[in-house]
């Protein structure tokens, strides 16, 4: 039986194969937009998930409880739009315009529309029936339960070989190491992503995938998949090389589903795929592509920005519009914890004369390069990775005159980005669902019959703009927030989801209620549990208002890793040593116990701006073994860990340069032991410069002494950074009484009211009067806080105790820094393990590690209880 609606006068039947996130957004705009009900909608799926986001595959592969369906869903409730699933659509008869199913049903058609996308090709090789792909919710699932299986199995972690260096191979490879598995990626260029990223880029993320412990094999690919006793042991190379694995996975690209395309004689495109012209009309009426099957111009892309376009196209022309699909936005982001990397535009350079800024740093993994006109002044396209934070704002001004020099829109160049680019309202701001500046403008205005969306959930859910991969969020927001500015509307200032007081607003009700532990703080003033926003913005409050050491009364918890180790973790899971030498100045008996330490424990040393000693490569169980020999040499913790102060740079001044005329040694240090230890929302920097040739470079910190021959000038917020700014001139000649007394005011005041994360020069610039305020309540007191601002210093003061001589003084504060509950020695962290809870025992974690939860094992495993650190 041929199930139709010819019997309905007027309505025509639209059967969408496939039931991808192309699909959803083709059927969701046909109802959003059909307010006739002239049409009733199929939608044919072969999986028996509903429409779910396959961008959001590495969440699943994290987190298998994950819910990946695609919203809105309401939809399938609707009479006129129906869901078919595990089913797939096997013959198709254009004379009779019906399409069959695997289960027999014929649904007849008077539009049909291909979105069948793609699948994960495995080449012709020996072995290749034991490869896995990555493609699915039901592949990712099962990559889960074999990698756990196979380490159960074998008693050690999975290994994993996966072929492809492109953006699903690195997801793959990523979220299967975290698994737990030993993973290993095969790429065939010379670098990884190299179909979006340039060498120098490539390279870059390289050293950062290579960091994560991912083993890396360019220029190459799989000849075989090696078997014995039908499973899997390994993968020959065609350069010859093999790799021991137990699980192989192609994630090598995608392969257009266009067999019954095919069959039909459709025109196809020169690699396959449904040949589409602007309509994303087939070759024969009546007859649609959208998706990944969907060849335009020669070409099948598997990003979602363009399938979303091409539903919306097709919907419009259903409807009786005109719209077209001109480009394919081949902007992308790579979607793995730890690794930040995006392009967009023309990021090879491909234009004729285009220009191409770069600033690299390849130790640090950092690459970010902007392509230009020959004129450097209209973006042609972009490159970032290791830090992708410019990506946001520049791809919506892609094919923009910029305002300002191209390298001032790169966060690595140092300089300050211009805030006078604003984005026209033909600016696509979210390319994955088509959404331009001026349509968030307008709906976060509202209009005479329709409240604004004042709200980033509510402006989401009206305009879509950020609910696919979510990279445009930082720039949907601000655009709310500038918009709700100019109609006098003060935007949210929650500091997450589990509270709604803003930082500032949080800080005085925890000083206000005396509150002491994170669990009287949640229960009072928030909801929920907590997340990485919240938690150490508590930690830093209560170190702040306390004073008492930092890990005590379940405050360990609070922090990051680098506050937990009390010291900086580096990039291969070894620790850095600071000690505080305040103003710079040491004696030769303390340089002689830094060079001995650093000897004895094969440490690499190096001079910081902020004149200090960097130490570097020390495992968590040394530390209390090396800062035992500082402590007992006098060295106090530098706080180079925490959102603290860090240090205070002074020049030589008056006690031995001949242009001095103060002391800038001796204001140095008291300064820095004044305020060490205090936690703020930011680091802190100070400079005391001798005289008025600036040696210490005073007015690059955030807060700048300079002697003058009536005493001291006092700048205030001037920060390094990825926004340089110079600070300003609070207060002239100063005498050394008044000059700490407005320290102490500005300090506090700025830990008391800014936001989360924020440095002083943009504190300054965002609180309400600027500088002058600023000045106001610091110098004239127009608060009426400036005896308790001093107070709240003094107590400080009073209470520091230097971290790490408070943690050598305790046994149990000790223990947080055993590697292995049963050995003090860290011979091979591969080595090091915890029970699984299922009788066996797996790979410990480096959290696992650091808190001492893990056990060295060599042998058979043992079964053993968790000791609470």
């Amino acid at each position: 039986m041929i199930e139709s609606t010819q019997e309905h006068s007027g309505v025509r039947d639209v059967v969408i194969i496939g039931g991808g996130p192309a699909a959803h957004r083709l059927a969701d705009s046909l109802h959003a937009r059909d307010s006739g009900r002239a049409m009733r909608v199929t939608v044919v799926g072969e999986e028996l998930h509903h429409p779910y986001d396959r961008v959001a595959l590495s969440t699943r592969l994290a987190d298998g409880a994950a819910d990946l369906t695609l919203q809105p869903s309401s939809m399938w409730d609707d009479d006129h739009i129906r869901l078919v699933t595990g089913e797939r659509v096997v013959a198709i008869d254009r004379e009779a315009q019906t399409a069959t199913t695997s289960s027999g049903r014929a649904l007849h058609w008077d539009e049909l529309v291909f979105a069948t996308g793609s699948s994960a090709p495995v080449p012709e090789l020996p072995g290749r029936d034991h490869a896995r792909v990555y493609r699915t919710i039901d592949d990712v699932d099962a990559l889960v339960a074999e990698t756990r299986e196979l380490a159960d199995r074998h008693g050690r972690p999975a290994r994993v070989v996966v072929a492809g260096g492109g953006l699903l191979g690195l997801e793959a490879a990523g979220g299967l190491a975290k698994l737990g598995a030993h993973a290993a990626v095969v790429h065939s260029g010379g670098w990884l992503m190299s179909a979006q990223l340039d060498e120098g880029a490539g390279r870059a993320l390289g050293r950062i995938i290579s960091g994560q412990g991912i083993g890396l094999h360019l220029g190459t690919r799989p000849a075989a998949v090696l078997i014995e006793a039908d499973a899997v042991v390994g993968v020959e190379l065609t350069n010859g090389r093999r790799i021991d694995a137990d699980l192989v996975v192609f994630a090598i690209g995608i392969s257009p589903r266009d067999e019954l395309a095919r069959d039909l004689g459709l025109e196809l495109g020169p690699r396959g795929g449904i040949a589409i012209s602007t309509a994303c009309a087939a070759s024969a009426a009546r007859i649609w592509a959208i998706g990944e099957v969907a060849s335009f111009e020669g070409r099948c892309t598997g990003l979602v920005a363009p399938a979303n376009a091409m539903a919306e196209v097709v919907a419009d022309r259903l409807l009786g519009g005109a719209a077209e699909f001109t480009s394919v936005d081949d902007a992308t982001k790579l979607k793995l914890s730890g690794v930040d990397v995006a392009s967009f535009g023309d990021a090879l350079a491909r234009t004729e004369q285009a220009l191409e800024i770069v600033y690299a740093d390849p130790a640090r993994g950092l690459y970010q390069k902007l392509v230009m006109t020959d004129d450097a002044k209209t973006l042609l396209g972009g490159i970032f990775v290791g830090d992708a934070s410019p990506y946001a704002s520049l791809r919506p001004m892609l094919g923009m005159q910029l305002s300002s020099e191209p390298a001032a829109y790169l966060s690595a160049s140092g300089m300050e980005a211009p805030a006078g680019d604003e984005l026209p309202a033909s600016a696509l701001v979210c390319a994955c669902n088509n959404v331009a500046a001026g349509t968030i403008r307008d709906a976060v205005n509202g209009d005479e019959h329709t409240a604004g969306c004042t709200e980033l959930g509510a402006l989401k859910s009206c305009t879509r703009a950020g609910t696919q991969c979510g990279s445009c969020v930082p720039l949907v927001k601000k655009l709310m927030e500038t918009e709700l500015t100019k109609a006098g509307i003060t935007p949210s200032r929650a500091l997450c989801e589990h509270f709604e007081l803003s930082r500032q607003e949080l800080f005085e009700s925890i000083r206000v209620l005396e509150l002491t532990s994170f669990d009287e703080i949640v229960a009072r003033l928030g909801t929920g549990r907590g997340c990485d926003v919240c938690k150490p913005v508590v930690g830093s409050i209560l170190a702040t208002q306390h004073g008492s050491y930092i890990l005590d009364g379940g405050r360990g918890g609070l922090q990051d890793t680098n506050d937990r180790a009390m010291a900086n973790m580096q990039k291969d899971g070894t620790y850095s040593v600071v000690p505080r030498i305040p103003a710079g100045e040491i004696t030769p008996d303390k340089l002689l116990v830094i060079a001995q330490v650093a000897t004895d424990f094969g440490l690499y040393t190096k001079i910081t701006g902020g004149q200090r000693i960097d130490l570097f490569g020390a495992r968590l169980d040394q530390l209390p073994d090396i800062w035992k020999r500082l402590v007992d040499a006098g060295f106090e913790s530098g706080q180079a860990y925490g959102k603290a102060l860090r240090n205070v740079k002074s020049c030589v001044g008056s006690t031995w340069c001949r242009f001095g005329v103060q002391d800038s040694v001796a204001m140095a240090v008291q300064l820095e032991l004044r305020y060490r230890g205090l936690r703020s929302p930011h680091k802190l920097k100070f400079g005391v410069s001798g005289c008025a040739r600036e040696c210490a470079e005073a007015r690059g910190k955030d807060v700048g002494v300079i002697a003058t021959d009536q005493g001291w000038n006092m700048y205030v917020g001037g920060n390094g950074g990825f926004q340089p700014a110079h600070a300003q001139l609070l207060a002239s000649d100063l005498d050394d009484e008044t000059l700490l007394k407005y320290i102490d005011r500005y300090i506090m005041y700025y830990v008391r009211t800014a936001d989360r994360l924020q440095r002083t020069a943009r504190w300054i610039e965002d609180i309400e009067g600027g500088l002058d305020h600023v000045r106001d309540v610091v110098v004239n007191d127009s608060l009426g806080l400036a005896a308790e601002l001093e107070a709240a210093v003094d107590a400080h003061v009073g209470s520091y105790e230097d971290e790490w001589a408070a943690t050598l003084a305790d046994p149990e504060r000790l223990r947080r820094f055993r590697s292995f509950v049963n050995a003090p020695d860290l011979p091979d962290p591969s080595i090091a393990q915890v029970p699984d809870g299922r009788g066996q025992m797996r790979p410990a974690t480096p959290e696992e590690r650091e808190r001492g939860e893990a056990v060295l094992i060599s042998g058979a495993s043992i079964p053993v209880r968790k000791v609470d650190a």
